[in-house]
Order: C-alpha cells, then structure tokens, then sequence
C-alpha cells in the first residue's frame, strides 16, 4: 500500500506508526491492566487524535492552530501537561500546572539555540505550590527545511526515559506535519501565482481577432456585431475575474460556448463544434479556467494550421463518482515528445516552440494535480496530422472543493 504513496507521505505515514507503538507502551506502563481490547482502543485514541492535531498543524504554527493541537498531542502522549512555542513565546499550554507556562518559552530557548533535546529536573521548575504535578520535563525541537522554528514541552511529576523517547518521536512527527503545511501553502501560492499568470496570457491574438472579426460585422450586419461585442465583454469577465479558485463544468462551458461564438465569428465555417455533456456533470466543481484553454489549444494549435474544415468536440461523461471532460479535434497534431515537455513546464525554451502550448496544458495539469493528486493530471493523445485529445477526470464531490459564489 505504501508504494502507492509519495515518499515524504510514506515516510510521514511510517513515523506515525512509530510514534502510535511508542506511545502506546509509554500509556500501557501508566496504565492499569484491563480489557483485552485495551490495546485496541488506545490505538483508536491515538490515532484519532493524531489526525485532529495534524489538521490544526498544518495550518500553522500559531497561536490560534496550536492551542487546539496541543490538546490532542496531551492526549496522544498522556502526560500531565503539554506545552508548543515558537521562537518568541510559549503560543500553547494544555493541562495541569498552567503557571509554568512563561518557563516554557525559557526551555524552548536552550533547544531552539542548539537543536538538541532537553530535559528538565525539578531545578528547571522553580515553583511555590506544594502539590504542583509538573516536577521534571522534555522539550524537543520542532523543525521544518531543516530549521528550529520551536518546541514541543511535555511535563510530569517525575523524570522518565519513556516520556522522553516519546516526547522526541512526537516533536519529530509534529515537524512533519508543520512541513507538510507549508509544502501546502507553497503549493497553493504557486497555483495562485499560475492561474494570475494563465489570466495574463489569454491569448492577445484572440483579443486581436476577435475585435477584427467584430469590426467586419459593424457595417455589413450591426446586429451581429453588438451580440459578438457582448460576448467579448462576458467572455473577459469571466476570463479576467478576481474569484476563487473553482466554478461548476456549467460555467466554464458556458464560457467556452463564448470563446467558441468568437472564434467561428473569425473562422466561419472552417470551424465545427459538438458539445457532448451529461446532465450529471454540470454541477461538478472544476478548477477555475480547467477547460478553457484546452479549447484554446484544440482551436489554435491544433485547427488554425488546417486548410479545411476543422470539428472540436468537447465531452463530460457520468463515471460515477468520478466526471470525465476530454477536448478533442482532427487538426494537425503535435509531436508527443514536445507534449510531454509541455506538461513539464519546459515548452518555450527551444527555438520554434510555442509557450502558449505550454502555459495552458501545462498550466492545467499542474493544478489539476494540485488540487485532485497526481491520478487526476491530463492524459493527452496526439501524433502528427492525426489530432490531439486531452482528458481528464475529476471527482464530483472532493473535501474543499467547491464552486465560489
């Protein structure tokens, strides 16, 4: 199963198991015998809370994620009380013993200055109230792209080789979760930056075109015109809007059908259009501009070089859970090699290459997968003079996914 995931979410997935047995034999040794199903529930507690504290993680070490974090993290380890900072101040406390917690930012300081773990007699707890149950402690660094961005305390009434090879195991998973988190957020300000970037590019020859091909109509069929020039001006709306991330298949076909009026205004009858779409797919929520410049491509790479009539046929199929979109033309083809390098992002370097080919099935494959994972990406068919299909799959209904009204 593991080698279907990518390594630093095997690896991840590996220390959580390790840390689930370590700190299943750090809470059986505090523990009273009991049930046989003792085990199995531990295992159930632990790994629930690991996955509620690696949410709040992964948004951030802030104050506001890591209170709700460290509440499951005290539960995951069972100690008496359980602290997280960050390079400034203790931004967490859960548990017992909260007038320690100004000591915690102190402790955090020795591990973030060297790295290393620390652990904490009674000396390090000055403390006036007699029965306080926080007498010893570990702080363990927390660390992301190989930085000490803070700590992660634990506390009890006495010191413990167990508490401390459990503290350093969960400080290492908490990291992981922390780095997957900005891996996260980088990946989302680069599809941000992307999509501002896809915006950018639409096609100023079609901008150029399609203002011509209006011009013409202006004298000869008035008519024509002011409805070509509405569709232009609801074309770059949508095109140029400043929304969210993901509209439903129905507005983005919507869309298309203006691009396509454009472009049959310039082509005539040189271009031919089916739209084949299940009822079923129009709701689906799809990453903003997903389809559109497969259109674009289909129109201007793989028909505008074709001296006779040219047919675009765009499909949404019902698979069940999952919604199909493919774009397909009987144009000229391209050569594989160069698609491929265009879904890496490399199209445009080489002399007599086209960046536009690689801006928009790159583009679109790499918030495809993004957003879906990396089963979800373009599947594109071509060969030269034999045309070129591009397909694509979505689920219908995806955590966090979802039109923007």
């Amino acid at each position: 199963m593991l080698g279907d995931l990518h390594l630093p979410t095997a690896v991840l997935v590996l220390a959580l198991v390790g840390v689930v047995h370590l700190l299943l034999w750090w809470r059986r040794r505090r523990t009273a015998r009991g049930f046989l199903s003792e085990t199995d529930q531990l295992t159930y507690e632990t790994l629930r809370s690991g996955a509620q504290a690696g949410r709040s993680l992964r948004a951030g070490l802030t104050e506001d994620y890591a209170e709700p974090a460290a509440r499951h993290l005290r539960m995951m380890l069972g100690g008496t009380a359980l602290a997280i900072c960050d390079s400034q101040e203790a931004l967490a406390w859960s548990g017992l013993g909260e007038h320690h917690r100004e000591q915690a930012a102190a402790h955090a300081g020795r591990v973030l200055s060297s790295g290393d773990v620390a652990v904490l007699t009674r000396a390090d707890l000055p403390c006036d109230t007699p029965e306080c149950p926080v007498r010893a402690g570990v702080v363990a660094p927390l660390v992301v792209d190989d930085r000490v961005i803070g700590a992660l305390a634990a506390y009890s009434p006495r010191p413990s080789a167990g508490l401390a090879r459990a503290t350093e195991q969960l400080a290492t998973w908490v990291s992981g979760q922390l780095e997957l988190g900005e891996l996260d957020r980088e990946r989302t300000r680069a599809m941000e930056a992307e999509l501002r970037s896809l915006r950018a590019q639409i096609s100023p020859h079609f901008i150029y075109n399609s203002l011509g091909a209006i011009a013409s109509f202006v004298r000869t069929d008035p008519d024509r015109a002011r409805e070509l020039l509405l569709e232009f001006a609801d074309f770059t709306r949508y095109a140029l809007r400043r929304g969210g991330a993901f509209t439903t298949l129905a507005d983005e076909l919507r869309n298309i059908e203006r691009y396509l009026v454009l472009e049959q205004a310039r082509f005539g009858e040189r271009l031919r259009v089916h739209l084949l779409i299940a009822p079923e797919v129009l709701p689906v929520a799809v990453p903003y501009l997903a389809v559109q410049p497969l259109v674009e491509n289909a129109v201007r790479h793989g028909l505008a070089g074709k001296e006779s009539v040219g047919t675009v046929t765009i499909t949404g199929t019902d698979l069940g859970d999952l919604a199909e979109i493919a774009i397909e033309d009987d144009g000229v083809g391209s050569d594989p090699e160069l698609v491929r390098r265009a879904l890496d992002g490399d199209v445009g370097a080489q002399p007599g290459e086209s960046a536009g080919v690689g801006m928009g099935l790159g583009n679109v494959d790499a918030r495809l997968r993004q957003v879906y994972g990396d089963d979800h990406g373009l599947v594109v068919e071509t060969a030269p003079g034999l045309g070129t299909k591009v397909t694509f799959r979505v689920p219908k209904y995806a955590p966090g996914v979802h039109p923007d009204r």
